[in-house]
């Protein structure tokens, strides 16, 4: 059986443009290296670590969300470790094994691995390392923002569950159709734990469908409540948006920087959503809904900035600096109240700036709770 497992993959990744990569270290998680480089890439290009679902591979959930297609479009690199099904029958990352989500262990230690070997390889930016996952791929993030945040800047999930919320098979399904509340208090010690000494945490953002009945969407509150606790932010929403239909909520910091932002894609089942306009396939947990969380999330992370800032834009952006290292000498009462008035004026600017350099208009409707 293993043989003509062996066989058939290898004969997926014939199919795919994902290139394997054999040697990249110890490898104790017994993971697979697959990886894309544009024909354009940036001189120090960005890296996106893209880690699968259950019963997918990396080739499948690439051409779902259309990544190597934004990938080509703004130049940066791909990482997309594979799970084997030796390793898991359901070909999911074992995000509920205390010695693969640990710190210089299993799983989450082979995925560095990776990151590492690329990195040299190809120059990568060390400061523009970023991670994104769907469902147990979509867990599998957040143990490596929790473990390695000194390595990811960002990181978003998809139809995930919070950190070290099952150690085992059976706690992995009851977290998966009842997320067992827990304080943000109690959330946040689980990350705090996994990587201690650490001030600054990646960003994240976070995405679940309403109707989801394989991943309750019960746990993407327990992973806001978990992150906002880390980055010691309250849990009312600073914004409430309705972006392509469905609702945005958001959290910034003192500085105005969004850090959480969150995604309730109504009606949407368990998946990833997208678009075919923005290169999105459908298929088996890739589900069509309008909006595509690839394209969003590489904007997050900044990766379509190059492209689609002009010149001017970018001065525009930089007049921010002075007013938020004034703020900084502020209480934090005044900080948040400023940060509110200048993110409305702010919002004012973008929108002209938006309208200008679209080719495709987006509604968005902010309302900013006082």
């Amino acid at each position: 059986m293993s043989l003509v497992l062996t066989i058939v993959n290898a004969w997926r990744r014939s199919l795919s443009h994902l290139q394997e990569v054999e040697d990249f270290g110890t490898n104790p998680g017994a993971l697979q290296m697959l990886t894309y480089l544009p024909d354009n890439l940036s001189p120090r290009p960005a890296l996106l670590v893209v880690l699968h679902g259950s019963m997918q591979s990396a080739a499948n959930y690439d051409r779902g969300a259309g990544w190597s297609t934004l990938a080509d479009r703004y130049g940066f690199a791909l990482l997309m470790p594979e799970q084997s099904g030796r390793n898991n029958l359901n070909r999911s990352f074992n995000w509920f094994q205390r010695n693969d989500t640990q710190r210089g262990e299993g799983e989450a230690h082979s995925i560095v691995q990776m990151v590492e070997q690329i990195v040299r390889d190809h120059d990568i930016d060390r400061r523009r390392i970023f991670v994104t996952g769907l469902s147990a791929g979509g867990a599998m993030t957040l143990a490596m923002l929790a473990t390695y945040p000194d390595v990811f800047a960002a990181g978003a999930v998809i139809a995930g569950l919070p950190y070290g919320g099952a150690a085992n098979a059976q706690e992995a399904l009851r977290c998966m159709f009842q997320a067992p509340p827990k304080s943000s208090r109690e959330l946040g010690d689980l990350v705090r734990e996994a990587s201690p000494n650490r001030n600054i945490w990646p960003k994240l953002s976070v995405w679940h469908g309403s109707a989801d009945r394989t991943v309750k969407p019960s746990n993407a509150g327990e992973i806001i409540k978990q992150w906002l606790d880390v980055h010691g932010l309250p849990l009312t929403p600073m914004s409430d948006q309705i972006v392509d239909g469905h609702s945005r909520q958001v959290w910034w910091n003192a500085d105005g920087e969004t850090v959480i932002e969150s995604y309730t894609i109504m009606d949407m089942a368990h998946g990833a959503p997208l678009t075919h306009s923005e290169g999105g396939v459908a298929g088996p947990y890739m589900i069509e809904a309008g909006i595509s969380s690839s394209a969003r999330i590489a904007e997050f992370f900044g990766l379509t900035d190059t492209l689609r800032r002009t010149p001017a834009e970018t001065t525009e952006l930089s007049r921010r600096a002075p007013l938020f290292g004034a703020l900084r000498k502020a209480t934090r009462s005044h900080r948040i109240r400023a940060v509110r008035a200048w993110r409305n004026v702010s919002d004012t600017i973008h929108k002209g700036i938006e309208r200008r350099r679209a080719n495709k208009k987006v509604h968005v409707r902010s309302v900013v709770k006082r």
